[in-house]
């Protein structure tokens, strides 16, 4: 999926939004999204991060893709009981001062969570 047909999809899940919610149908359909990563011939010469990390596209269409599980599976199999279904909507809202603001709640080591985290 190039970045246009990712932002496009973006944008048709938001006008959705904006009358309906989103049904877990709808979440299904949301392709994951692959991280992007440094070119192996590039990152052989640097100790930088593989993994660059999200455009801001990528994050809202991988946010969307969460069910917002009444149960919330996720919150509970996590150690830190970290809110993970409400920073998920965040990010989804481009909410990222608010999203990081949530998990700050119960981990001041966001960064620890992000790296050890098998989700």
């Amino acid at each position: 999926m190039t970045d246009k047909e990712k932002q496009q999809l973006l944008q048709q899940l938001l006008e959705k939004q904006k009358t309906d919610k989103l049904k877990p149908t709808d979440r299904y359909k949301i392709p994951p999204q692959d991280m992007p990563e440094q070119d192996p011939v590039t990152r052989r010469g640097n100790v930088n991060e593989v993994a660059t990390g999200y455009t801001e596209t990528q994050a809202r269409l991988e946010a969307m893709r969460c069910l917002q599980c009444k149960k919330a599976p996720c919150i509970n199999g996590c150690p830190v009981r970290i809110k993970i279904r409400d920073f998920i909507s965040a990010i989804a809202d481009s909410h990222y001062k608010k999203a990081l603001d949530i998990i700050k709640e119960n981990s001041l080591l966001p960064a620890v969570c992000g790296r050890v985290c098998p989700q």
